[in-house]
């Protein structure tokens, strides 16, 4: 088979963008925010240096005598291709044929991207061809360039080789920032073939040395060197040969093609001079197809035809150094703005959970930007409003030590809870939502909780097997009635815990009793009384920068089993939970 590697640049569609990455208003108070994030999405697209999108496709043909054999070949070919990209982590989608023609549409009519429509029943119906669809109101072909429409186009093409080309050439040929095309014919030759080829020319080269060798000692000159063409030519050979015989390399044909448009001649002529200047600076050059400038067009687009003959001999090392890629886009359908490609200059729009682990870190030095990247990921979240699956909206919960979130999370209509021993918020330790555990006995798993909590209070192995004992025992006789009347009515507290344990005939049992005391009935009680915050808002933030040295380990404990609890509860609901903490390292508890 033959392979096309075709580099296209094309201008952004703009309804597309609009339709994919900018934010629709939802009708409440936050659309001013979406405006003001569009805008800002906006500008950074229509940059000069990004407004130009740049896709790469690989066309295969063969010949086969009728269509079945080339269906099940390309079969075969597009499990290859496809998995020898996936070792590049590349992805690849083979294209339909509205696909294709829209590719052609875009090319053939710069400016009307957003004005293709084509359906294939109603044009056969109708009687109508495919060309209507994307043909150019004109084209016209002169002597080194052509007019299409009210552009203006040259076909340019790489004659010659420098014997180092480095692999940057290709990609500073594309970045020029205007609609153009750039195509690798490749065209392999069987192993044998190759092989048997360059040992005649390896013959052919040794008879010219050895004639000339002949005709110097006719003429007496017995201590005359071998010339240097010619010792060149051996050498070249003799490399080639090794090259395919012990190196494993194949012989390939190519040609490269570059077709440009522009919006008037001045302008085409002054981006041919730039491109091959680029060129020149690789020790390449590239000339323009003087009266083949239709032939090629067809062989610089992506249609796996090749209609002109400037093929150059080349081996699998030497063609790699035409390598098309030059950076890893990231642009996952209905993605959050991350930043901007340092190479591309194009927008990164992440998907978490198209990606391996839907988890992460932000990890960088002070100052680098790390709170900053958490708070625009959590407004490119919350603006959205649907990005989990089915349309249900996020939930966006942030653990914050150090109290900076507040305006953000307010600015959002979301509910900031200060959680310290004089404030008038309060959580209870005991919350326990229906389904904790996730299918588990909830019970033991609060009770567990319990115990950490106890540990927590009392001092890290503390506790004895007795002690154990009673905690677990009136755990379950604090939850029996809340969990008989269905998780409703009053939630048991850690007063009520307190209170359970006092009823306990062990001594140890008051001995857990006064050592919790002080969380329970004392100056330290915040978490020992009903919770009487908004839990259930979309945004949460835990602001937990007051929490005093004695209070912060039971604290730790229970805004992290609060979120557990919030959690369960909306992967019971159908609904994603985005959770945040800020400055992880200050607070090895929550680990």
């Amino acid at each position: 088979s033959t392979t096309k590697i075709t580099i296209n640049n094309k201008r952004l569609n703009r309804q597309n963008f609009e339709e994919t990455i900018l934010l629709p208003p939802r009708g409440d108070f936050l659309d001013g925010y979406r405006a003001e994030y569009n805008a800002m999405l906006t500008d950074k697209v229509t940059d000069s240096s990004n407004s130009v999108v740049q896709e790469r496709y690989i066309t295969v043909s063969t010949h086969k005598k009728n269509v079945d054999e080339a269906r099940t070949f390309f079969d075969r070919v597009i499990g290859d291709v496809t998995s020898r990209l996936n070792k590049l982590d590349s992805h690849s989608e083979e294209l339909d044929a509205i696909e294709r023609l829209r590719i052609l549409h875009d090319f053939y009519r710069v400016g009307e991207e957003t004005e293709f429509h084509f359906n294939l029943k109603d044009s056969m119906r109708k009687g109508a061809s495919y060309k209507d669809a994307i043909c150019p109101d004109s084209m016209e072909f002169k002597k080194d360039h052509f007019v299409m429409g009210d552009k203006f186009g040259r076909v340019l093409f790489l004659k010659e080789y420098a014997s180092y080309i480095k692999d940057s050439m290709i990609n500073e040929l594309t970045e020029l920032n205007r609609t153009l095309m750039l195509s690798i014919d490749v065209i392999p030759v069987p192993t044998d073939e190759a092989v048997r080829e360059m040992q005649n020319r390896l013959l052919g080269v040794e008879t010219n040395v050895t004639n000339w060798q002949r005709r110097q000692n006719s003429n007496n000159n017995f201590s005359a060197v071998v010339p240097y063409d010619l010792e060149q030519q051996r050498k070249e050979t003799r490399e080639m040969l090794d090259d395919l015989t012990t190196r494993d390399q194949r012989m390939m044909f190519a040609v490269v093609t570059l077709v440009h448009l522009a919006d008037s001649k001045e302008e085409l002529d002054s981006d041919t001079e730039t491109l091959q200047s680029i060129a020149r600076k690789h020790l390449c050059q590239l000339s323009t197809l003087n009266w083949q400038q239709a032939e090629g067009l067809v062989t610089a687009l992506p249609l796996g035809l090749r209609r002109i003959d400037a093929l150059r001999t080349l081996t699998t090392e030497a063609l790699a150094v035409l390598m098309p890629f030059k950076a890893q886009e990231i642009r996952h359908q209905g993605g959050v703005y991350y930043g901007q490609n340092t190479i591309s200059k194009n927008l990164i729009l992440a998907n978490r959970w198209e990606l391996l682990n839907a988890n992460g870190f932000v990890l960088g030095v002070s100052g680098s930007g790390k709170s900053f990247t958490a708070k625009r990921e959590m407004v490119g979240l919350a603006l959205a409003a649907e990005n989990g699956d089915g349309g249900v909206p996020d939930d966006i919960i942030v653990i914050d030590p150090e109290s900076e979130y507040r305006p953000l999370i307010e600015g959002l209509g979301g509910e900031v809870i200060e959680v310290s021993a004089t404030s008038p918020n309060h959580i209870n330790a005991m919350d326990m939502e229906q389904g904790y555990g996730d299918g588990e006995n909830p019970v033991v798993l609060k009770s567990e909780f319990l115990l950490s909590l106890c540990e927590q209070l009392m001092g890290s192995g503390k506790l004895s097997a007795k002690e154990k004992s009673i905690i677990d025992r009136c755990a379950a006789q604090c939850y029996r009635e809340y969990i008989r009347r269905g998780y409703t009515g009053a939630v048991p507290t850690l007063q009520d815990f307190h209170a359970e344990l006092l009823r306990q005939p062990e001594p140890e049992a008051r001995d857990v009793a006064l050592a919790i005391e002080l969380f329970t009935e004392g100056s330290l009680n915040t978490f020992a009384k009903p919770t009487n915050v908004d839990t259930n808002s979309r945004i949460l933030c835990y602001d937990i920068r007051d929490l005093g040295k004695q209070l912060l380990p039971v604290g730790m404990l229970v805004v992290l089993d609060s979120v557990f609890n919030r959690i369960i509860r909306n992967r019971r609901l159908g609904r994603s939970t985005w959770v945040y903490i800020d400055e992880i390292y200050v607070r090895p508890e929550a680990a």
